[in-house]
């Protein structure tokens, strides 16, 4: 399934509003200011190994809970992809609650379903909140970096405290990697 460009046009413009407005432009993105920026709140959890987190929501109010015993460049993933959950799929009436596996980038069983699309959406602006495109552009022409060369690739996914595999995704995403 592929995100037709103009809602990834919308998401990654939301994300960089978010960011602006929550003072958190800079690197690492400091993620828990956009929490306290949209009134969430964020608790590590004792969860299932294969859980990644969950977002509740009830009466406008949202509680993010991310895996404890994830890696926290993971944990800082899910925060994000929680978010974007509460950003783009929430109306502003509902109550609902949102749990995510270990989230993947790749295609699996689930991605004929309907509820896929809004896995894909919040990769996507989990992406571009911790990742936006200005400040990777930015980042490999400030340092050099060769996006060929492993150590670079480690060295950009550590400059924005994600996973390389994240990172690699990202890349190719926004058109920086052939």
């Amino acid at each position: 399934m592929t995100m037709k460009k103009q809602r990834l046009d919308q998401i990654e413009a939301m994300a960089q509003r978010i960011l602006q407005d929550s003072g958190a432009y800079r690197l690492p993105i400091p993620i828990e200011l956009v929490v306290t920026r949209l009134k969430l709140k964020a608790t590590a959890s004792n969860l299932d190994d294969e859980m990644s987190g969950l977002l509740v929501v009830e009466s406008k109010r949202g509680a993010i809970g991310y895996n404890a015993a994830h890696a926290p460049v993971r944990q800082r993933f899910t925060i994000a992809h929680e978010i974007g959950h509460y950003m783009l799929h929430v109306k502003s009436s509902e109550s609902r609650l949102f749990l995510d596996r270990y989230v993947v980038y790749r295609r699996d069983d689930l991605s004929s379903t309907g509820n896929d699309k809004e896995e894909i959406e919040a990769n996507a602006f989990a992406a571009a909140l911790l990742m936006p495109a200005q400040l990777v552009r930015a980042e490999i022409k400030k340092h050099g970096l060769d996006l060929d060369d492993e150590d670079d690739l480690a060295l950009l996914a550590k400059r924005f405290n994600v996973s390389t595999t994240a990172m690699s995704y990202r890349l190719g995403n926004v058109g920086l990697l052939r």
